[in-house]
């Protein structure tokens, strides 16, 4: 028993991967890409050949060990098509003179399980022969602009480049519209919010809460922040006014706090 003990008891022998795990995140655009794989090197061998790494026609992981996973933040586009947002296992079948990248909705899964799937979008790039030879894979971006970017894999003297576009184009236009429109009604609120709950500066506040209760869509807490507001201010008056708005405006909306809240300023200003 104790012999066994002692033999259990010893660490595991830890030693450097012969294909170490590597992570890349890359920004492009507003996009954020994130590549996770293990980079598998050469160390004498031929990637294709009778004893190559890789056979022409198979589908292989990608990379070593673990199934090869990339990230998108946001809807891409590639050769025309749209690649939702989201996770996928990377997959790939070299050939000849092209090489095919299959993407499929990621599952913490070995490689292998993904072979029998449907790929959720596909795409075929020519190849490129280099005159020079890099040992160790590597997956990563180039010509990175703001309208896209290419994945890259390259391995020996074998480089293969897959245009991404970007699909936020008309999101972004639309993001400057709106903010060239100038402060919305939330951001007035927040920053009225702020100024008061901190004792800043409290008439800028009130300016700043009165560009959204001016509205006859204006909200009931909004209203009761106004209320709150002006009581700070000793406008005693026009706090019972806006309370009285306030209280309504949470009876319609069945928030029976702020009608509660409400009332109480009102009967604690008015004469």
């Amino acid at each position: 028993m104790l012999l066994f003990l002692g033999i259990s008891g010893y660490a595991q022998i830890k030693l450097p991967a012969l294909s170490p795990k590597v992570e890349i995140s890359q920004k492009i655009g507003l996009t954020t890409a994130i590549l996770s794989y293990s980079r598998p090197s050469l160390r004498g061998r031929e990637l294709f050949g009778d004893d190559g790494i890789l056979v022409f026609g198979e589908k292989w992981r990608t990379g070593a060990n673990a199934t090869t996973k990339i990230e998108f933040s946001n809807d891409i586009v590639m050769n025309g098509q749209s690649l939702p947002k989201g996770t996928y296992a990377l997959l790939s079948t070299p050939q000849k003179t092209s090489w095919t990248f299959h993407f499929y909705p990621y599952q913490p899964l070995s490689y292998t399980n993904f072979l029998v799937k449907q790929p959720m979008f596909e795409i075929k790039v020519p190849i490129q022969r280099l005159d020079y030879a890099m040992e160790t894979l590597s997956l990563h971006f180039e010509a990175i602009d703001l309208s896209g970017a290419n994945l890259v894999l390259q391995w020996a003297n074998y480089k293969v480049e897959v245009p991404i576009t970007l699909a936020e184009h008309n999101a972004i236009l639309a993001h400057i519209d709106t903010v060239l429109k100038g402060p919305s009604d939330f951001d007035y609120f927040q920053a009225a919010l702020y100024l008061h709950e901190t004792q800043t500066d409290l008439p800028l506040a009130l300016s700043y809460i009165r560009k959204v209760t001016k509205s006859d869509n204006a909200l009931f807490f909004q209203v009761y922040r106004e209320a709150l507001i002006l009581k700070n201010l000793n406008r005693n008056q026009e706090a019972v006014t806006a309370a009285k708005r306030s209280k309504k405006l949470s009876q319609n909306a069945g928030n029976n706090d702020l009608v509660r809240l409400s009332q109480r300023i009102i009967d604690n200003l008015s004469d």
